[in-house]
């Protein structure tokens, strides 16, 4: 579908205007205009195709935000207002608790500690992953569909669209890319059931993307992309391309000491302390520590174990890499014959556990455990804490 855009601005008649056009022979009118046309891709009618994750992507100037404006009316958000007097756990409508941590934790905020913070105290990655929450929150909310809550996450009756401007522009490129695999991995999974796009000056994160459709304002060029053919299809109106394969994320995983807790410590959801009889385990993706696991011993149990922390740093959050971690490490003490629980109750802990083969529920717990274990420094129970606690399984070949 091709659509015709327009862009304007007007020219103010001044002294310094007039001598700015005489030295470098800038053409004056009453407004400055450029007018261009872009393919963009169906979205109603019987040429509409099933996509789930588009992109405008082009260098600043170049009509990627007038083109979306233009396409998705209401639905583009541009700029999000943020009170500097609430919490950010605050500052989501008359939508649930529930709903609203399930929609920080698909976007890869799963810091409760940083829920409560006010935005303005919050480092670059967590702002935009909150930015991005408050716009899909916005998009779901204004489209009126019903959420309804289930054990993958949220899902809707209706599918609204949500467009985001300077998708990752505030952010360092690290970021930028985990960030856009948590979108990918949250709208196709249908923990948030939207279509969304993504307007945005850089290119690096398409891959991480893996967008259905993309339009590149810098040659004008759109292009549909579909997972299951290899080629350039050379009979439907648009072409189709294989979608952009996202980059492995390959962590190396090492014993640590204590001392690097501190760069861990005041994201864990629950406390800061760490027991001197832990044994720790840090993983690192591009020689950066980005996760870090622990475990303790169970008291009275021969080679028996439990997760004790499991903490994975704010901008690598929402791709998984908390829970490799922690199998990874399970997998080496299953290695050498012992048994592993974990008891959480942060919820993304518990979705993946109760859907993998991998995890056995033993024990729900809606008070928490009602007992501490004077045995163990820096031990805390769940007591008043609603907890279920999983054991690891080998799972056998078929």
């Amino acid at each position: 579908m091709l659509t015709n855009v327009e862009l304007e601005c007007p020219v103010f008649d001044s002294f310094r205007v007039q001598q700015v056009a005489g030295m470098f022979d800038v053409p004056l009118a009453e407004k400055m205009r450029l007018q261009f046309t872009v393919e963009v891709p169906a979205l109603s009618g019987s040429e509409k195709f099933d996509w789930q994750i588009g992109v405008i992507v082009g260098p600043s100037g170049s009509g990627k935000t007038t083109l979306a404006r233009k396409l998705f009316g209401e639905q583009f958000i541009e700029r999000i207002s943020w009170p500097a007097n609430r919490a950010v756990i605050d500052c989501f409508g008359e939508l649930s608790i529930h709903h609203i941590t399930g929609l920080l934790t698909a976007v890869g905020f799963s810091s409760p500690p940083s829920w409560v913070k006010p935005y303005h105290v919050l480092s670059g990655g967590e702002k935009f992953r909150c930015d991005l929450a408050r716009a899909l929150a916005q998009g779901i909310v204004a489209n009126t569909p019903l959420f309804s809550a289930t054990d993958q996450g949220l899902l809707t009756n209706d599918v609204p669209l949500v467009a985001f401007d300077e998708f990752t522009s505030v952010v360092d490129r690290n970021v930028a890319q985990i960030g856009s695999a948590a979108v990918a991995k949250a709208v196709r999974s249908k923990q948030i059931g939207c279509q969304f796009v993504a307007v945005t000056c850089h290119y690096d994160i398409l891959p991480w993307l893996s967008p259905d459709w993309v339009i590149d304002m810098a040659t004008r060029e759109f292009t549909q992309y579909d997972d299951n053919t290899n080629s350039i299809s050379k009979t439907d109106k648009y072409p189709h391309r294989r979608r952009l394969r996202r980059p492995s994320i390959e962590l190396q995983l090492h014993r640590c000491r204590h001392a690097l807790w501190r760069i861990f410590a005041r994201h864990h959801y629950l406390s800061a302390s760490l027991s001197k009889m832990a044994r720790c385990y840090v993983a690192l993706w591009h020689d950066e520590p980005v996760s870090l696991c622990a475990t303790l011993p169970v008291i009275g149990k021969r080679k028996h174990w439990r997760i004790s922390r499991i903490v994975t740093l704010p901008d690598y959050q929402g791709v998984g890499i908390g829970m490799r971690v922690m199998e990874a490490v399970t997998d080496l003490y299953r290695a050498d014959g012992c048994r592993l629980n974990v008891t959480a109750s942060h919820p993304a802990l518990i979705a993946h556990c109760r859907r993998s083969p991998k995890w056995r529920a033993v024990n729900v717990m809606k008070t928490g455990a009602h007992h501490t274990d004077r045995f163990i420094p820096g031990y805390r129970g769940s007591s008043g804490r609603a907890v279920v606690s999983f054991e690891y399984q080998v799972v056998k070949p078929i």
